[in-house]
C-alpha cells in the first residue's frame, strides 16, 4: 500500500532535514527495481532505500542491508561514476505529485560544482528512477521506448519530462473553500471520496476517506447531496487538515487488523478504519519501514524466477510421468497379444473367414477348461489376424523396454530437480543464487543471452564448515558443492553422510583415525538431517558409510551418487544445536 502525494510529503521534509548535506558513500543496486544509497552524516551513515517495483514502489530509511549481486548493474556503475562522493543539495516533489526531486552536488572534470538529479516517480507500474543532468536524461532504471509509450519515452539523450496528468489544485497554494466549490461545479454526479480525489492534486483514498469521515459525511454520500451546513463543516475539515500537513506536525500512523495485515498507513490518525489497531510512529520513514516488515522477508527476483522455472520443470516431468505409467501399463499388455497370435496359429483351420471375434480354448493355461475372447478384423483372414498380433506384440515388446528405460530417466531428473528446488529455498545470499544459476545452466535446463565464462573447477563459495573436538565437518550448500566436498575434499577413509532417499547436503567428516567419536557422528547426522528437506520431520533416516564406498555413475547430474555398505541412524532435528554450532557464512 503506497502513500498519496499528501503523506509523502511529509515523508519528503523528513528526508531533506535528515539528508541534506550528506555525501554519498556508496550505492548498490541489489536488484532491477531498487537503489540503496549510504550517505555519510557526522558520526552516523544514512541508508536510503528507494524501490520502484510496480507493485509497492517506496522510499525510506533502513538498517537493514539487503543482499547484493557480484557484478553491479549497468545503471548502478553509472550512478557510482558520477555520484559518489557527491552531496544531496536537497529533496524536493514536484507539486503534490508522487514524483522526488534529489539534488545532488557534484564536482566537474575542471573543479567546478555541478548540479544532478535523481529523479523518483513513484506511481504504480509506470515508478522509475530517472538520472538526470540540465533536463537531459543521462539513464534510468528503467527505459520506456516508443513501443512502451507513445507519449513519453525515458532513454538517454532524451529531454526529461514530467509525467503527463490532469491539473488538479494543491491544497497548499488555495483556501478550502475553492477547493469545495470545484467540488460543487465539475463533481455533481460523483461520490464525495472520488471527487476529492479527481480534484485535488496528490490526495489518494486514505485522505479521501479521512476527511469525509472528520467532516462526520457519510462516506457514499454524492456531491450533489450536499447541503450548506455539509459544505461549511467540509470547508472546516479540509482547512484543519491542511494546516496540520503545512505545520509538518503530522503524527504517522499505520492501521493494522487483529492478524496483523496492513490496512492503512498515512500521515495521520487513520479515525475512518474501523476495528483496527491504530500504530503510532514518530516518523513517516519509520511507519514505511514498519509496513515493509509485515510483509515478511522481501523476496529477491532472481530468487523467485528460478523458483518459478524450477516449479515448471517439475511439473512438466510429472506430466511426462504420468503419460509414461499409461503407457507402460499399455505396453505390459503385450503378452496377451502374444497368447492371442499363438492361439490363432494353433486352431487356425478351425477358425471361419470374415468373423469380428472368436472364443478359443486357452492351451497355454493349466485348466484346459478356461476359454479365451480373440477379437478378429473381419477384413483379414485368420492368419493375416495372427500375424497382426504377433507385430503388435513385438512393437510392444520394444516400446516396453523403452519406456521403463524413459520412465526411469524421468525419476531421475525429477529426484534431481526436486533436490535443486531444496537448496534454492535454502539459499540466503546471492552467491548461493549464482551458484545454483550456474549449475542449471551446466545442466541444461536454463540458457544464458550471453555466453556464459568458463566454470570455475571449484565452487567461487565455501562449504558450511564446523570444527567438533579438533574434527571438521564439511557441509555441501548445493549440488555442485556436494560433488566438491565428497569427492575433492574427503578422502577415502573419511565418513560420508546424507539423508535416505530425501534431497540435503552431503556431510564429510575429516578422520585422522579408524574409529568415529560418537559425539562427531551424532552431530554429523544432526547436519544431514537438518540441511535437508525433511528438517521439520522426527525419526529422519540418515545414511553413513565411508567416502571410498560412494561412487559417481558416468554421466550423472550434480549431486547424485550411488553408495553401499552404508548404516542408518534415525535423527531428529534439534533446531537449538544449530543455533550454537552453525554460523552462516
Amino acid at each position: 500500500m503506497s502513500l498519496d502525494g499528501l503523506s509523502l510529503s511529509i515523508l519528503i521534509q523528513e528526508l531533506h532535514h535528515q539528508l541534506i548535506g550528506g555525501r554519498i558513500d556508496k550505492i548498490f543496486q541489489p536488484d532491477k527495481n531498487t537503489l540503496l544509497l549510504w550517505i555519510r552524516q557526522p558520526q552516523e551513515t544514512c541508508k536510503l532505500f528507494i524501490s520502484v517495483a510496480a507493485e509497492n514502489p517506496r522510499i525510506y530509511m533502513t538498517k537493514d542491508v539487503p543482499d547484493n549481486p557480484a557484478v553491479p548493474p549497468a545503471f548502478c556503475m553509472l550512478l557510482r561514476k558520477h555520484l559518489e562522493s557527491g552531496r544531496i543539495g536537497q529533496m524536493t516533489q514536484q507539486g503534490l505529485d508522487r514524483i522526488i526531486i534529489i539534488d545532488i552536488d557534484v564536482r566537474a572534470e575542471q573543479g567546478t560544482i555541478t548540479t544532478k538529479q535523481l529523479i523518483i516517480e513513484l506511481m504504480g507500474k509506470h515508478s522509475n528512477i530517472i538520472f538526470v543532468h540540465n533536463d537531459i536524461i543521462l539513464d534510468s532504471i528503467k527505459r520506456v521506448n516508443i513501443y512502451m509509450s507513445r507519449q513519453r519515452q525515458v532513454l538517454p539523450g532524451r529531454p526529461y519530462l514530467l509525467p503527463p496528468g490532469q491539473e488538479r489544485l494543491n491544497l497548499f497554494d488555495i483556501s478550502a473553500g475553492e477547493v469545495v466549490s470545484q467540488l460543487v461545479t465539475q463533481h455533481q454526479n460523483t461520490v464525495l471520496t472520488k471527487a476529492l480525489i479527481y480534484t485535488v492534486n496528490g490526495m489518494g483514498p486514505v485522505s479521501a476517506k479521512e476527511i469525509v469521515w472528520r467532516a462526520g459525511l457519510p462516506e457514499k454520500l454524492l456531491v450533489n447531496a450536499l447541503d450548506e451546513a455539509d459544505k461549511q463543516s467540509l470547508i472546516q475539515t479540509i482547512a484543519e487538515f491542511t494546516a496540520v500537513l503545512k505545520s509538518a506536525a503530522a503524527e504517522p500512523t499505520v492501521a493494522i487488523s487483529e492478524q496483523s495485515e496492513l490496512l492503512a498507513i498515512a500521515a495521520f490518525p487513520l479515525e475512518h478504519v474501523k476495528n483496527a489497531k491504530q500504530v503510532p510512529f514518530s516518523s513517516m520513514s519509520s511507519a514505511v519501514e514498519y509496513t515493509e516488515a509485515l510483509k515478511g522477508p522481501r523476496k529477491r527476483p532472481a530468487k523467485e524466477a528460478l523458483h518459478k522455472l524450477l516449479l515448471a520443470e517439475l511439473s512438466r516431468l510429472q506430466r511426462k510421468k504420468g503419460l509414461l505409467e499409461a503407457e507402460l501399463t499399455e505396453a505390459l499388455q503385450a503378452d496377451s497379444y502374444r497368447l492371442f497370435a499363438d492361439t490363432l496359429m494353433i486352431y487356425l483351420h478351425d477358425i471361419p473367414n470374415q468373423a469380428t471375434q472368436v472364443t478359443l480354448p486357452d492351451l497355454f493355461n493349466d485348466n484346459n477348461e478356461k476359454q479365451i475372447l480373440i477379437p478378429l478384423d473381419p477384413l483379414l483372414s485368420p492368419l493375416v489376424n495372427a500375424q497382426t498380433y504377433y507385430t503388435k506384440y513385438n512393437k510392444l515388446q520394444r516400446r516396453q523396454q523403452m519406456t521403463q528405460q524413459q520412465l526411469q530417466q524421468c525419476m531421475q531428473e525429477l529426484t534431481y530437480l526436486e533436490s535443486v528446488l531444496f537448496t534454492l529455498e535454502a539459499a540466503d545470499s546471492p552467491n548461493d543464487l549464482e551458484e545454483i544459476k550456474q549449475e542449471l545452466v551446466t545442466s541444461g535446463y536454463l540458457q544464458l543471452k550471453v555466453k556464459p565464462r568458463k566454470q570455475a573447477a571449484q565452487p567461487s563459495f565455501k562449504p558450511r564448515q564446523l570444527v567438533i573436538d579438533g574434527i571438521t565437518i564439511l557441509i555441501g550448500r548445493n549440488n555442485r558443492q556436494n560433488d566438491w566436498v565428497t569427492f575433492k575434499q574427503a578422502r577415502p577413509d573419511d565418513v560420508w553422510l546424507h539423508t535416505k532417499d530425501i534431497p540435503g547436503s552431503h556431510v564429510i567428516i575429516r578422520l585422522s583415525e579408524p574409529e568415529i567419536p560418537e559425539k562427531v557422528l551424532h552431530i554429523a547426522a544432526q547436519c544431514a538431517a537438518w540441511f535437508s528437506k525433511a528438517r521439520t520431520s522426527s525419526s529422519v533416516p540418515v545414511d553413513y558409510t565411508r567416502r571410498r564406498n560412494v561412487k559417481k555413475p558416468s554421466g550423472a547430474q550434480p549431486g547424485f551418487v550411488t553408495y553401499e555398505h552404508q548404516r542408518t541412524l534415525h535423527i531428529t532435528p534439534d533446531k537449538s544445536l544449530f543455533e550454537s554450532l552453525i554460523e552462516t557464512e
